[in-house]
């Protein structure tokens, strides 16, 4: 059911306008919205839930984490391919990067894969498609695949990422050693399909409940924005070169959970801020304060800097290029 109603839904076209809630008490417009919100979106979000659940029980970590490994192309095509189907914001992906990282993969890969999850993983695109417009889904992908990618690539080949790389593959390889003498064989039992079914949804659940209280508190917020902020202030300061610039470190630095941030955008939409704004603020998740600081735990600043600076850099190009291309500026 879900995954029909899923396809039936699937258009190019842009969502309906969003209710007006001007109208309401102060008290009652977060309500109003959050029941507006759920009537359009709660196949949407369960499904992506239960997708998400589903592709981390089922796909093998050790295939991701060997293929990871490698400095050639695979790897980064791994990283970018891989990741969306994390379905986790930018700071619950620090953990899976320093695992990969620390099993063997190779800086830039395992970069690829930090900066790609956030910004392009099932469920933000679903609701990007869903609330925004599959038009600006589509080109989301494209830019983070691009963004990840050469990120990754250009921090494999600077001295820092190098030292980094040679470091852990030192540690890795001493580790392998040790444990060398006395090594036995195990067999590993795979539990029957309907416990893996239950775990990929228990998987699911505890997605949604590290998610979705945030993600209400965030809409509540994002209600009173939309409803209170004056049109004139966003159409004055949300359009055109310094509308993307603008848009690029509130998007990032500023931090706004994943699925919030879509809510945010389409108000500021509606209240007339310009689309190719609207892709740079949504390009902005993978250098977020929150995210940059947790990396640095696992990484060096100069690796967390590099990406930082190309991220953003990427997000301001690309918002300049869809608005110059659509005539959306």
């Amino acid at each position: 059911m879900l995954i029909e109603s899923r396809i039936k839904a699937y258009s190019l076209a842009p969502v309906t306008k969003p209710e007006d809630f001007s109208k309401y008490a102060w008290y009652e417009v977060p309500v109003y919205f959050l029941w507006d919100y759920i009537g359009h979106g709660w196949r949407c979000l369960l499904f992506a839930f239960v997708a998400a659940g589903l592709v981390y029980e089922f796909v093998p970590k050790e295939f991701v984490t060997k293929y990871m490994g490698s400095s050639k192309a695979v790897g980064y095509a791994m990283g970018a391919g891989l990741a969306p189907f994390f379905t986790v914001c930018s700071c619950t992906m620090v953990p899976l990067f320093a695992g990969i990282l620390y099993t063997g993969a190779g800086i830039g890969p395992a970069i690829t894969f930090l900066l790609m999850a956030p910004s392009a993983n099932i469920l933000t695109i679903l609701v990007t498609g869903e609330f925004l417009s599959w038009e600006i889904a589509i080109v989301r992908i494209a830019i983070s695949v691009v963004t990840a990618t050469i990120a990754g690539v250009a921090i494999s080949k600077t001295p820092w990422g190098r030292a980094l790389e040679t470091e852990h593959r030192r540690v890795d390889r001493s580790q392998g050693e040790s444990q060398e003498t006395g090594q036995q064989v195990v067999m590993i039992v795979k539990p029957p399909m309907d416990e893996r079914l239950g775990a990929a949804l228990k998987f699911g659940g505890y997605l949604a409940k590290q998610i979705l209280p945030y993600f209400i508190a965030g809409l509540v917020a994002v209600s009173f924005v939309e409803t209170y902020m004056p049109q004139d202030m966003v159409r004055g300061y949300l359009t055109g070169f310094t509308g993307i610039l603008l848009a690029s470190v509130m998007g990032g630095p500023l931090y706004t959970p994943t699925l919030v941030e879509i809510v945010l955008g389409r108000s500021l939409l509606a209240l007339g801020m310009s689309k190719a704004a609207l892709l740079s603020w949504l390009m902005g998740q993978p250098y977020d304060i929150p995210n940059m600081v947790a990396v640095s735990r696992v990484v060096q600043w100069k690796v967390v800097t590099t990406y930082a600076l190309i991220a953003w850099l990427s997000s301001v190009t690309f918002g300049m290029l869809y608005g110059i291309v659509t005539g959306l500026l």
